[in-house]
């Protein structure tokens, strides 16, 4: 399910702000796995991380493993960077993907050709070691 991708000597895009409600979020994606909070008394998962579940208000959470599997609800592609960092990428895919668990990720595609882009599209977790301590999920067309 992981795919690992070698790091560029520096990284000149915008990187995540961690907090401590999705530090758990980062730590696992460095390890290579997707984690969400988990609500105990519910059973769902959620994100964005917050204090309490927000389906059903209660406190009593954990963090888990998710497969990483999911599709593709929506999708667009830039053609302006709105981020001199991404002109290079121009045209490049942000995409929406509902996790088989439930919540929705954005985020952006690794090895997906913007002709394949379709709701629909199954497509699993990718991990891409951006900096030695930054590591963003990203999302690949599903190989089974």
């Amino acid at each position: 399910m992981a795919e690992h991708n070698a790091a560029p000597a520096a990284y000149a895009k915008p990187l995540p702000r961690i907090t401590p409600d999705n530090r758990p979020f980062w730590e696992a994606a460095r390890r290579h796995e997707l984690h969400l909070p988990h609500c105990a008394d519910c059973a769902r998962a959620f994100w964005p991380p917050g204090p309490v579940c927000p389906w059903c208000f209660e406190e009593n959470l954990s963090w888990r493993a998710l497969s990483g599997r999911g599709v593709i609800s929506s999708w667009v592609l830039f053609h302006r960077a709105w981020f001199p960092s991404f002109a290079g990428d121009i045209p490049y895919a942000v995409v929406q993907v509902e996790l088989e668990e439930g919540p929705r990720l954005t985020s952006g595609t690794l090895n997906l050709p913007h002709d394949r882009l379709a709701v629909g599209l199954p497509v699993e977790v990718a991990f891409d070691d951006v900096t030695p301590a930054i590591t963003l999920p990203k999302f690949r067309a599903r190989r089974n």
